[in-house]
């Protein structure tokens, strides 16, 4: 079986790699790049969680979701470290996708994606700017694998805050 993102020859651009390693080009922003590319997460998470208000299925899909960006990544990590020529490029923001998925799937308010989203997108995007230990450690993984394994980390603090934050003040949260 061929790999989905075998080697190019070095003429062509690999266009359809390219915007799916940097969601849809979000990643080349001159400007934090990897918050950018983080946007993709809301804009996939609300309107499957609006058009799905039942809570397990709400569940189930934002995890298949997850999944398949998180294969994404992986199976992008190595290629994306010969295209690029670095091993976690700017550019290459499919994992800030992940990180956001992961922490919605730990902390979501079924009948408030907006809201959800209103706060896991800024505790995800700072917990995994400050690289709590052992996420930095995580990065040095293989491929794909270090690129992603540091956000999902970065998720269960993020998940763990919310949470921690839900508990002690409920109303934020419009409870």
């Amino acid at each position: 079986m061929k790999s989905p993102v075998a080697e190019t020859s070095r003429g062509k651009r690999p266009v359809a790699l390219i915007l799916l390693a940097s969601c849809l080009g979000l990643g080349y922003s001159p400007v934090m790049p990897g918050t950018c590319g983080a946007l993709l997460g809301p804009l996939l998470y609300i309107p499957l969680a609006l058009a799905v208000p039942q809570e397990p299925w709400q569940t189930l899909l934002i995890g298949l979701l997850l999944a398949a960006w998180t294969w994404i990544t992986i199976a992008l990590g190595r290629w994306s470290e010969s295209y690029y020529g670095v091993k976690d490029s700017q550019i290459f923001v499919t994992d800030e996708v992940v990180g956001f998925l992961c922490t919605v799937l730990l902390f979501h308010l079924p009948a408030q994606p907006v809201m959800t989203a209103l706060w896991a997108f800024p505790i995800t995007r700072i917990i995994d700017i400050l690289k709590i230990p052992p996420a930095r450690r995580l990065e040095k993984l293989p491929a794909g694998w270090g690129v992603v394994a540091d956000d999902l980390l970065g998720s269960l603090y993020a998940a763990a805050i919310l949470h921690a934050l839900f508990f002690a003040f409920p109303a934020w949260f419009g409870r």
